[in-house]
């Protein structure tokens, strides 16, 4: 037996899960709980986008501030 990793539109999802649970021995692991939403990832594209270079920490600098104000 093999495994399969298969990406697809959100369109074809219903259709193509019915099509594979009809087939002997099948399992269909459906891992969503790291699955981040499309809404949520259409917001985050859209804020970098948007973003400005003044918006933008740099990252040493942000560990420096995050130690000054917490001790680590």
């Amino acid at each position: 037996m093999r495994q399969l990793t298969v990406t697809i539109p959100d369109d074809f999802y219903e259709t193509f899960i019915s099509f594979f649970k009809h087939i002997p021995d099948v399992s269909i692991d459906e891992n969503v709980e790291n699955e981040i939403p499309l809404w949520q990832q259409e917001m985050v594209l859209d804020r970098i986008k948007n973003a400005k270079p003044e918006d933008y920490i740099d990252a040493d600098v942000a560990l420096e501030n995050l130690k000054n104000k917490y001790g680590f």
